[in-house]
């Protein structure tokens, strides 16, 4: 099997949205797709999956044009996608029955999912004395809730390719917590995803390969820990019982922020950071965490999304 996007360009009048994105996926895993707010994420996702049409590009699924005869697509939107009016239950019978999933097949995954989801009270409500139940509706829920059920929706029909708008976008912490591990089951099945998200350490966790954009265009692309890598150790974090910004700061270390006695510094490289904590033993301070680590996703995002502003 195989996923790629070839040369996608959208254009609306004069201005350019998604201008010439590639990228590939050769086996299951997870790929980022990340962005600022009208980088092209969402419009490069919807041209993926033939929602909005290309102005240029291809998609292909295993060597051929990805569309929904070809290939079973589960999606998550970014915005809420339900309709209010409508009973919970209806909805997702109607949507597994447009992927092919029979109903008696839908009624079973949809008791599956309710209970793995923690919504069975909504989608299963029991008798309250002698009133009858309605069944519930969307307006009625959180809108935590109706994520929940749209995350059903994504996977009624069991997808080979998963694509996630901003997963946890409004989630409590349980739900946050719980939507991962749904995430990390659909991996260890071997499933294809590609995530958009502006959570980076959601992302860090999930993702092999990313791509990000800014403006349209795409400024960074490539393995997560190879890109990490190039970038060196180069984030130092001291924390000591005493005052030691003259100390860090005699040894050129640049001190980015710091907290009573804790300190977040940037380094040029492990010899700088050997050497500084040389002095500090040698000087016969205690010290309770010396951590040398590589940049942040959140770091390497903000360095090259400002460079693409700085240059515009």
């Amino acid at each position: 099997m195989g996923f790629s996007v070839k040369d996608l360009y959208k254009k609306y009048g004069d201005k350019v949205v998604v201008d010439h994105l590639s990228f590939s996926m050769q086996e299951p895993g997870v790929y980022a797709l990340l962005g600022t707010n009208g980088a092209g994420k969402t419009t490069s996702i919807r041209m993926i999956l033939n929602m909005l049409a290309k102005d240029g590009g291809t998609v292909e699924w295993n060597g051929g044009p990805l569309t929904l005869a070809t290939c079973n697509v589960g999606y998550l939107a970014e915005e809420r996608g339900l309709y209010p009016k409508n009973t919970l239950m209806d909805q997702l019978l109607y949507f597994a029955s447009l992927r092919g999933v029979s109903r008696a097949e839908a009624k079973k995954r949809v008791t599956y999912w309710a209970e793995r989801l923690e919504a069975t009270e909504y989608l299963f409500p029991q008798q309250e004395g002698k009133r009858p139940v309605k069944p519930k509706k969307a307006d009625q829920l959180s809108k935590g809730n109706q994520q929940k059920i749209q995350l059903m929706m994504a996977l009624l029909s069991d997808p080979e390719l998963l694509i996630l708008d901003e997963p946890l976008s409004g989630l409590d912490p349980v739900n946050t917590d719980l939507f991962k591990s749904i995430i990390h089951e659909e991996i260890d099945k071997g499933k294809y995803l590609i995530m958009s998200s502006h959570q980076m350490a959601t992302i860090e966790e999930f993702c092999t390969d990313l791509t990000i954009l800014s403006r349209s265009k795409t400024v960074l692309q490539g393995n997560l820990a190879e890109i990490k890598k190039s970038y060196g150790r180069i984030n130092l974090f001291i924390k000591a019982e005493q005052e030691l910004r003259p100390q860090i700061e005699a040894a050129g270390v640049t001190v980015l922020s710091s907290v009573g006695f804790s300190y977040q510094c940037r380094v040029t490289g492990e010899e700088q950071a050997n050497a500084l904590l040389k002095s500090l033993v040698s000087a016969g301070i205690t010290l309770i965490a010396f951590e040398l680590r590589e940049p942040s996703l959140h770091e390497i995002f903000v360095e090259k999304v400002g460079e693409t502003h700085e240059e515009s």
